[in-house]
């Protein structure tokens, strides 16, 4: 179990030319986060799941998301930006989807669903550029709060969001809840 801060000094160390889907993969793999390094990033909503900042550069930037029982996000995508994630606290499912069709003149999309994958005690996974949409899940039969870790290369602000049973997309803006374990201003939890 590594400290934070180390593990943000090792992905920091990363060459450019090396930061790529399988090394940041292997690197996560290898460096599993020592919980008690990022409790003080911890906040809590029982409305929606919180989006926590621990360190963001121009190459990379490295998120506390945490999850009541029960809490999803909606299914996004990254805009070509590569993800990694791994969950210290609870379990988590991340589910995979494809797109059979899609207009972007009508803002439509039918996603089916692909493989799902399963996260705990800090196991690493990251999302595939060939296949980057996607939703992670607190599932009720849990029955836990969870805390997911995140590394977004080229960090970003904005998403698609997409609506299954509408088969509708559109750009929604990110916003975090804490930077470095404050709240930001504006936040209700």
């Amino acid at each position: 179990m590594v400290h934070i801060d180390k593990l943000i000094d090792g992905l920091k160390r990363i060459p450019d030319e090396e930061f790529s889907c399988q090394t940041v993969y292997d690197f996560l793999g290898e460096n599993p986060v020592e919980i008690d390094s990022i409790t003080r990033y911890f906040h809590w909503s029982p409305r929606y799941y919180t989006r926590n900042l621990i360190y963001k550069d121009n190459r990379f930037e490295v998120m506390a998301i945490c999850w009541e029982k029960g809490q999803i996000s909606q299914v996004h995508n990254h805009w070509d930006q590569k993800c990694w994630m791994m969950v210290p606290v609870g379990r988590l499912r991340g589910q995979n989807f494809a797109v059979a069709e899609s207009d972007e003149s009508r803002s439509f999309c039918r996603l089916v669903e692909t493989d799902s994958f399963e996260l705990s005690d800090c196991l690493a996974a990251k999302v595939e550029l060939e296949e980057p949409i996607h939703q992670v899940l607190n599932l009720p039969e849990y029955d836990e709060r969870a805390v997911s870790i995140h590394i977004y290369s080229k960090p970003y602000d904005r998403c698609l969001a997409y609506c299954r049973d509408t088969h509708t997309f559109r750009e929604v803006e990110l916003f975090y809840t804490s930077i470095d374990g404050r709240l930001c201003p504006n936040i209700t939890l």
